[in-house]
């Protein structure tokens, strides 16, 4: 089954796309996004990032089929900068971001991201990767577990479940995800697992998030993200969870928006911002999308352009 991208169309539309531009699709998973920006600039370039090499090599053919303006980069996208630097790249008109695993690696039983499928606990996305979810629950201890689980996971359970954990693999490891499964039920009280949703979500979701260091890539791309838009630029971040949001949602404010003072002060204009927000409010799935995708629920879109500035050129 093709792999179709969520708020495929909305992403595209806010990129803005010119013929001739350059772009960079930092999330290139199985390159629906990367297939309709090459689509529409076929005079540019797009260089797309990815850690999972199979996404890269089922992406390839996708994107040959339109033409050969691309280059593939098996690194993480915190190296944004470094990569455009080696390529001689100073400025791009366009970055995207589709955040979160993709469907193929929470389908696929045997990468350990879901809690849906037994397999043995991995969650790496580069899985070239040292660190991955069964050393995170077999070796981190208590506090840091705790810690993990109350920030990456926002679960209020964070303390309960790592102690749990501690206490079951003193006996033996905990292998797979039905076996964490297991524990983070035993460690929950009979009326939270009564409760709509699936107990393990949240703290799949933090491991998750420490195996791939997730949130202090994101921060980084974002701020080196900035720096490199080429005037008339924008950048086009997609989000599924709020920790990703409001760290997206902060980055763009803090760019675009004057800070607040003493409303008796002189005011500093916005005219005097490097960049502007294209959206206040988030750009969420269409009902027809949700029908389709029920992943989609979560997904929130947000976006900002670098002001034109007359009598700049780009280098």
């Amino acid at each position: 089954m093709k792999h179709v991208s969520i708020l495929l169309d909305e992403s595209i539309d806010m990129l803005n796309i010119k013929n001739d531009g350059i772009y960079v699709d930092c999330t290139l998973g199985r390159g629906g996004h990367s297939e309709q920006i090459l689509k529409r600039c076929p005079q540019g370039h797009l260089y797309a990032f990815d850690l999972d090499q199979n996404a890269i090599e089922e992406s390839r053919p996708r994107l040959e089929a339109i033409s050969d303006n691309f280059t593939l980069v098996h690194e993480p996208f915190e190296n944004l900068a470094s990569v455009l630097d080696r390529y001689g790249v100073d400025q791009v008109d366009g970055i995207l971001m589709d955040l979160g695993v993709s469907s193929p690696q929470f389908d696929d039983a045997s990468r350990g991201f879901s809690y849906r499928f037994d397999a043995r606990l991995d969650m790496r996305m580069n899985q070239e990767a040292d660190l991955d979810a069964w050393k995170v629950v077999n070796t981190y201890s208590q506090e840091e577990l705790t810690r993990i689980f109350r920030e990456y996971g926002e679960d209020p359970f964070a303390s309960k479940i790592a102690r749990k954990i501690c206490e079951i693999r003193t006996e033996k490891p905990i292998n797979t995800t039905f076996e964490l499964v297991d524990v983070i039920r035993s460690a929950l009280p009979p009326a939270v697992l009564r409760k709509k949703g699936h107990p393990a979500k949240q703290i799949f979701q933090a491991l998750r998030i420490e195996v791939n260091q997730e949130l202090a890539q994101l921060q980084k791309v974002l701020d080196d993200g900035l720096k490199r838009l080429a005037p008339g630029g924008r950048m086009a971040v997609i989000t599924f969870h709020s920790l990703e949001d409001r760290m997206v949602k902060k980055t763009f404010a803090k760019a675009a928006l004057p800070p607040k003072t003493d409303k008796r002060l002189p005011q500093m204009g916005i005219e005097n911002l490097e960049y502007h927000l294209v959206n206040r409010k988030p750009v969420q799935a269409s009902d027809e999308e949700l029908e389709e995708n029920q992943r989609a629920h979560s997904a929130k879109l947000r976006g900002i352009e670098r002001h034109e500035i007359k009598g700049e050129n780009r280098s």
